[in-house]
């Protein structure tokens, strides 16, 4: 069965059920191909591979907001 078949298949099931219906296939494949590079970026800053900038750096800062310890 190819997935064009099985999404088919998937959409018939959920309107027979009244679910709502799942994501076509490769809706979200940008989306994730960018957060494996957000992922693979973020874990070179980590190791002081890289320099962060970008979208790495501001994932960086927000996770050093979070652990600095607040000033009594």
């Amino acid at each position: 069965m190819s997935i064009t078949e099985q999404y088919a298949l998937d959409v018939h099931r959920a309107r027979q059920h009244g679910e709502p219906l799942p994501p076509a296939p490769g809706a979200h494949d940008w989306q994730l191909v960018r957060e494996l590079r957000d992922r693979r970026e973020f874990e070179a800053v980590l190791a002081g591979r890289r320099a962060a900038r970008g979208r790495a750096r501001n994932a960086l800062g927000r996770l050093l907001h979070r652990l600095r310890p607040v000033r009594p």
